[in-house]
C-alpha cells in the first residue's frame, strides 16, 4: 500500500512541477519577449510549487531523504534507540495528523476568498497542505516505529537499482 501511495504521490508531485516549470517559461517569455506577463503565472507557480512540495513529503520521510541528523541513533544502545524510535514515529504522527486537520480548518475558512491572479477560490490551492500532512501520516502510521533509512542507505539501494 505504501508503495503505491508513494508512486502516486511521486507522480502528481512530478506532473505539479512540469506544469510549474511551463508556468514558469510563459511567464518569463511574457515579461522578456512579449513585453508583459499576464499576473496569473506568478501565483499559478506558487500554487504549484507548494503542492508539489506537499505531496512529495510523505514519501521524502519515509525514503529517509529530509534533512534530519542521525548521529544519536548510532551512538544509543539498541533499547534507547528502540524508544527513541517509537518517540520519532508518535511525534511524527501526531504533527502529521494535527498539521492536516488545522490546515483543512484554514483551507476551509479562506473558501470565500478569491485569489488575485486566478480568481479561483483560495481554499482550492491551500487544500494541498492537508492533503500532504495526510499523505504523511499514512504514510507513517503504515511505515511503523522502524528506523528510518539514512542518505547512505538510500545512496547504496539506488545503486542497486
Amino acid at each position: 500500500m505504501v508503495e503505491r501511495i508513494r508512486q502516486l504521490s511521486l507522480g502528481l508531485a512530478s506532473l505539479l512541477l512540469a506544469v510549474d516549470l511551463v508556468a514558469m517559461l510563459y511567464g518569463v517569455f511574457m515579461r522578456y519577449i512579449a513585453g508583459g506577463a499576464p499576473i496569473w503565472t506568478d501565483e499559478l507557480a506558487r500554487f504549484l510549487i507548494i503542492g508539489c512540495v506537499m505531496l512529495a513529503m510523505g514519501t521524502v520521510w519515509i525514503e529517509g531523504r529530509h534533512m534530519r541528523v542521525a548521529l544519536v541513533e548510532r551512538l544509543l544502545p539498541e533499547s534507547l534507540r528502540t524508544a527513541l524510535f517509537w518517540y520519532q514515529w508518535l511525534l511524527t504522527l501526531t504533527l502529521a495528523a494535527f498539521g492536516a486537520w488545522f490546515s483543512y480548518q484554514y483551507a476551509q475558512s479562506v473558501a470565500m476568498f478569491t485569489s488575485q491572479g486566478l480568481g479561483i477560490s483560495r481554499s482550492i490551492p491551500v487544500m494541498s497542505v492537508p492533503v500532504g500532512f495526510a499523505l504523511l501520516t499514512l504514510m507513517a502510521a503504515c511505515h511503523g516505529p522502524r528506523p528510518l533509512p539514512t542518505l547512505e542507505e538510500s545512496a547504496v539501494e539506488d545503486d542497486r537499482s
